[in-house]
């Protein structure tokens, strides 16, 4: 089946990781993404390795682990923005496409006439997004950003570790750059909501995602919890701050989650546990007595579920209704059979390695498909083709390759 968006265009002159994460989420859906990137380096993360992707004879390639994560299905050409025969050919590439992803310092593309008034003027049906770390106004709107840096300014990391008083206590990131990947899944749901409104107006628009007020939007109930109750949330490690129990218990071979949500998951989690009698403790019988008194809950949860095994207490607490599961490593993620019955690791033809993992999109439509096939592209490996789709001839091509064009 073809995918839901193969009717639609999309122009990625965006790198790293939030402008590509949401281009890779727009070709997995269907839609035709050329990347553009720069000539002989590329896109900054094809740089980020080890690890490197290696070719059939064991020897490493360019492609970085970093760079295959977020660039599949697209076709990559290569163009110098700062000549005017490559900005004219983006203009070209613009006036065929619904949606342009940017992640360029603010005002960069307008610098060379490929702002969005450029381009709206030649199309005036163009969604054009900038992504940014703090948006197209403000005093830091000049300023470059990076996620880590994105986590500490906007909270995160506040929130992020063990208490200051425990040992290995402090500020920490989250293990993946989640603030980039956020950003990316709302630069997809902003231009397709531009899309549901341009098929109203007929007009595109001008989406401005900033990676901090990314950030600030994901505090969620901790933000919450500071500006209805006057108190600056603290790290607590693995403890959630509103409902217990939760965090993470070592049983004897290994550790393990155990995410109690009401007072009558708890009465289960004590009956399996050979405790029934703390379901009517006063000081744990209702979840805001459990949070207040977690300091003696959890060493008590700690010492019953340490007498048996991770296996043991994840088989018996799922079939009472509790809510836990094991801390897997990552190769372990790929083991678990959930993981493998959804499919969501795929092997694609590649044209060096023979073939590239790759995880996938995770959403299913039940009258649409996914149209995972096209690996993540060699640098430039699809330039002569994207000419000759605008009408450049051989000739032109090599014009343009021996002017340093692309």
């Amino acid at each position: 089946m073809a995918g839901p968006l193969s009717h639609l265009r999309v122009l990625d002159l965006s790198r790293v990781l939030a402008g590509p994460w949401a281009g890779q989420i727009l070709a997995d859906m269907g839609a035709q993404v050329i990347k553009v990137e720069r000539p002989g380096a590329g896109d900054d993360t094809r740089s980020w390795g080890p690890p490197n992707l290696k070719d059939a004879d064991g020897n490493e390639t360019r492609e970085s682990g970093y760079y295959l994560a977020a660039n599949r299905g697209k076709r990559s050409i290569t163009l110098n923005l700062e000549s005017p025969e490559g900005r004219q050919i983006v203009r070209e590439l613009a006036e065929q496409s619904d949606i342009l992803l940017e992640n360029f310092k603010v005002n960069t593309l307008g610098r060379h006439g490929l702002g969005y008034e450029d381009l709206a003027a030649v199309n005036p049906r163009l969604i054009y997004c900038s992504i940014t770390g703090f948006g197209q106004s403000g005093p830091r709107h000049a300023m470059p950003a990076y996620d880590f840096q994105i986590q500490g300014m906007g909270g995160m990391m506040s929130i992020t570790g063990r208490g200051d008083a425990e040992q290995g206590g402090g500020p920490q990131k989250v293990g993946i750059p989640i603030i980039d990947l956020i950003t990316g899944v709302y630069a997809t749901t902003a231009v397709l909501a531009a899309l549901a409104a341009r098929e109203v107006t007929g007009k595109g628009d001008h989406v401005d995602i900033a990676m901090l007020d990314v950030q600030v939007g994901l505090l969620a109930n901790q933000a919450m919890n500071y500006l209805i109750g006057g108190k600056t949330p603290q790290r607590t490690g693995n403890a959630h701050p509103n409902i217990q129990p939760q965090g993470v218990f070592a049983c004897s071979d290994g550790d393990m989650i155990l995410a109690v949500g009401n007072d009558g998951q708890f009465a289960k989690l004590c009956e399996v546990i050979g405790c029934p009698g703390w379901a009517q403790d006063e000081r744990f019988q209702r979840n805001q007595a459990r949070v207040r008194n977690q300091a003696t809950l959890t060493p008590l949860l700690q010492q019953r579920l340490a007498q048996n095994t991770r296996r043991h207490w994840v088989q018996v607490l799922e079939a009472a209704g509790v809510v836990c599961g094991p801390i897997n490593t990552i190769p372990e993620v790929f083991e678990e059979p959930q993981v493998v019955h959804r499919n969501m690791l795929r092997h694609l033809e590649h044209p060096l390695a023979g073939t590239v993992p790759q995880v996938v999109t995770p959403v299913r439509f039940k009258e649409a498909g996914l149209n995972i096939q096209s690996p993540p592209p060699l640098l430039g490996q699809h330039t002569e083709e994207i000419l000759r789709e605008l009408g450049r001839g051989p000739d032109d091509v090599e014009r343009l390759r021996a002017s340093q064009v692309i």
